[in-house]
């Protein structure tokens, strides 16, 4: 069984990783010569070098991360229209349009379906 990815294109230049340490094989040896090494005698500690993980993301992928902080950032209620509401419901100014709403009720059941 095969997972296809959409949207990837094998034309987009691949990055690779670089101190990755998710794999079984240590850094800086091959896969033919880790298997030696842990089986003779442990090496002196090295001194610790610095690495950089990279990653590139996508045109989609970076929009797609725009629209999410997007709405993460957007107010959930508007307050100005509360308010307006409010003070029509208070004064006793507020109207509803009974047609307008039984629109949307029938647009609302039609979608549904």
């Amino acid at each position: 069984m095969s997972n296809r990815i959409n949207g990837y294109s094998s034309n987009e230049p691949l990055t690779p990783l670089t101190g990755s340490t998710g794999g079984a094989a240590a850094t800086g040896k091959t896969p033919s010569t880790a298997g030696a090494a842990a089986s003779a005698a442990p090496a002196p500690a090295a001194a610790p070098t610095s690495t950089v993980d990279t990653a590139t993301f996508t045109g989609p992928a970076i929009t797609l991360q725009k629209l999410s902080e997007a709405v993460a950032n957007a107010p959930v209620v508007n307050t100005q229209k509360v308010a307006t509401v409010k003070q029509s419901v208070q004064n006793g100014t507020y109207q509803v349009d009974s047609g307008r709403v039984a629109d949307k009720l029938i647009q609302f059941e039609t979608g549904l379906n």
